[in-house]
């Protein structure tokens, strides 16, 4: 390819990019790369398209100033690459920040985190008579497939069957076709 097609291809993909088409133009800068891997323009069009997927905002105010320094500042890809990275830096620790907050709120509102309903059984010594003692009362707040399978595993192993079921009726839109998941039935029915 040519300088004039490198051009035309550039053109293009900022073009979807200002459109807001993120996805079509994180492919034509992409593949722009294949072509001319240490291009610049199009690796920042690549950050820059990946970001709007996420960020329109913060995508099109990085790109509109790049697009003012990339002819005034030899350094100006560096400048996008420090900013990106600084963006997702505070992402990053905003997300650490709003995540302790949220847990907190979980184990203080009506409910117990699954990992403390564990241990409750531990000291107990029966999963049936805690989870008796609670479950009027208390919510068992499950985080990850893990636990739900050994929540519903013990529900069944202790005779809780109904209960079991309707936690994985419940839960269908939730894991879909998860073969794991599907597998509980098989438990649960096994029980009776």
């Amino acid at each position: 390819m040519n300088k004039v097609s490198q051009d035309l291809l550039l053109q293009r993909a900022e073009n979807e990019f200002l459109q807001g088409d993120y996805a079509k133009a994180l492919r034509s800068y992409g593949l722009i790369l294949k072509d001319y891997p240490t291009l610049d323009e199009a690796k920042i069009g690549v950050y820059l398209s990946d970001l709007g997927i996420e960020s329109e905002e913060e995508a099109q105010a990085l790109f509109d100033y790049y697009q003012m320094i990339k002819s005034e500042k030899e350094n100006a890809v560096d400048i996008i690459d420090g900013l990106i990275e600084n963006l997702d830096s505070s992402k990053h620790k905003l997300q650490e920040l709003l995540i302790e907050p949220i847990e907190e709120q979980i184990e203080y509102s009506d409910g117990i985190r699954y990992s403390d309903f564990q241990a409750l059984v531990k000291s107990r010594g029966s999963f049936k008579k805690t989870f008796e003692d609670i479950m009027f009362s208390t919510k068992v707040v499950i985080t990850n497939k893990d636990e739900f399978i050994d929540f519903v595993t013990q529900l069944a192993n202790e005779g809780f069957d109904e209960m079991a079921l309707g936690y994985l009726d419940a839960s269908t839109s939730l894991f879909g076709n998860d073969q794991d998941i599907l597998a509980l039935y098989h438990v649960v029915r096994g029980q009776k």
